[in-house]
């Protein structure tokens, strides 16, 4: 039987874990709860996942990165390995196994019903992370009525697929590293690309992230957004493996993929593909050109020589001929992003339309004591990542101190 608390935290990734650091801190009372068991969302990466932003990136409150590679990605090991050190490091009250299955409110504050039974609590940190569901388009429903399909998070590696060629679906990082690894393990694949921006892995002497940082672009609020549905925008295309290297859909089709537009259907057998690979080509063109506007304005700003700005290849990536569903004898994996999930919450009106929270500073405003860490662009950019979800969790616990 779980024992009643002044603070009830849910969920034990790295926000869940920082939250409860500065809590502790503090002299708050509080325990952690988890589905599973400490920075269990890592488990579910694939086997040769590294980390996209740099080793020194990782600022959690008393747990940054102390390594002898800061320059490097940590692989899934790593990060994990991370994790449970800086659990062990302050005793963070964890108990694992205990998910969530349901939050209501009461007069006294909240109870929180877990597997391992009810739990009273005055105050809700909910901490359960930026990726809970992985988003689906309508179209793999029948895809799946002609061949296997997984999800990314599903995906181990090469290996764990049936032989044959490969449909991945999707236009973010995951789909754009996992085509990069199927592709070096002499698999024919064919993406159906999206419209992610893409960015250069270094510029100069430094990686594109440490300029990135120092022209605030992980400062960046919702507010300056274009739109509210920008919040859930992929992430500018890069990859850490292999010590890190650029990744764009031009690398991925020098390197042999078969690119098409977003799939809207299948007809007879055949794939029905939109005629818009071009504009997925060119977003991420235009994303790598801003970015290395942005650096070149740091350098000045910063009284340090502007780097050489490399540049795209010029040309047209051609788009493959819709392919039958038959060529296709491995499964299709489709990497579409993540969208938030708080339907274990039983308070109305606690999320947006984008199943976003609705709160300022963590706070929620709908619901006086609920709070929330780990949700994208809950204050910046950075909320969700491991170089901002340390901030973040200061401010909260902040508030549950006062």
């Amino acid at each position: 039987m779980l024992a009643d608390t002044d603070v009830l935290v849910v969920g034990a990734g790295q926000a869940g874990l920082a939250v409860s650091h500065q809590l502790m801190a503090a002299g708050v009372d509080h325990v952690v709860v988890d589905r599973e068991r400490a920075g269990a969302a890592w488990y579910l990466r694939w086997d040769s996942f590294t980390l996209v932003t740099p080793n020194h990136t990782i600022r959690l409150p008393g747990g940054g990165y102390d390594g002898d590679d800061p320059g490097g990605y940590l692989t899934r090991e790593g990060i994990i390995a991370h994790l449970r050190r800086y659990r062990g490091s302050f005793g963070a009250p964890v108990i694992e196994h205990a998910g969530v299955e349901e939050l209501r409110a009461t007069d006294r504050g909240f109870v929180a019903e877990t597997e391992g039974g009810p739990v009273r609590a005055r105050r809700v940190v909910a901490c359960t992370g930026a990726y809970h569901r992985e988003r689906r388009p309508a179209v793999v429903d029948d895809l799946a009525r002609h061949v296997p399909v997984i999800g990314s998070t599903s995906y181990r590696s090469p290996a764990s697929l049936p032989d044959g060629r490969v449909l991945v679906i999707g236009g973010g990082q995951t789909a754009g590293q996992l085509t990069e690894e199927l592709l070096l393990a002499g698999r024919e694949v064919v993406l159906s690309a999206g419209r992610a921006p893409a960015m250069p892995r270094r510029v100069g002497d430094r990686d594109g992230i440490d300029w990135l940082i120092d022209a605030g672009f992980f400062e960046q609020t919702a507010a300056r957004l274009p739109t509210s549905a920008a919040r859930l925008s992929p992430n500018p295309l890069v990859t850490g493996r292999a010590g890190g290297h650029d990744l764009n859909l031009r690398t991925l089709a020098a390197a042999g993929a078969e690119l098409l537009g977003h799939i809207v259907g299948v007809d007879d057998g055949r794939l029905v593909v939109a005629d818009d690979l071009a504009e997925s080509v060119r977003a991420g063109d235009e994303g790598w050109a801003v970015i290395c506007g942005l650096i070149a304005q740091t350098a000045e700003r910063m009284s340090v020589p502007v780097p050489d700005l490399p540049r795209m290849p010029p040309g047209s990536v051609l788009a493959s001929p819709a392919p039958r569903l038959a060529e296709f004898s491995a499964v299709v994996v489709v990497a579409c992003g993540f969208r938030p999930d708080y339907r274990w919450i039983g308070i109305p009106g606690v999320v947006d339309e984008l199943g976003l929270p609705i709160q300022h500073d963590g706070a929620s405003t709908v619901a006086p004591g609920l709070y929330f860490a780990g949700v994208p662009w809950m204050r910046t950019r950075k909320s969700p990542l491991l170089l901002g979800v340390g901030e973040d969790a200061a401010v909260v616990a902040a508030q549950l101190a006062a």
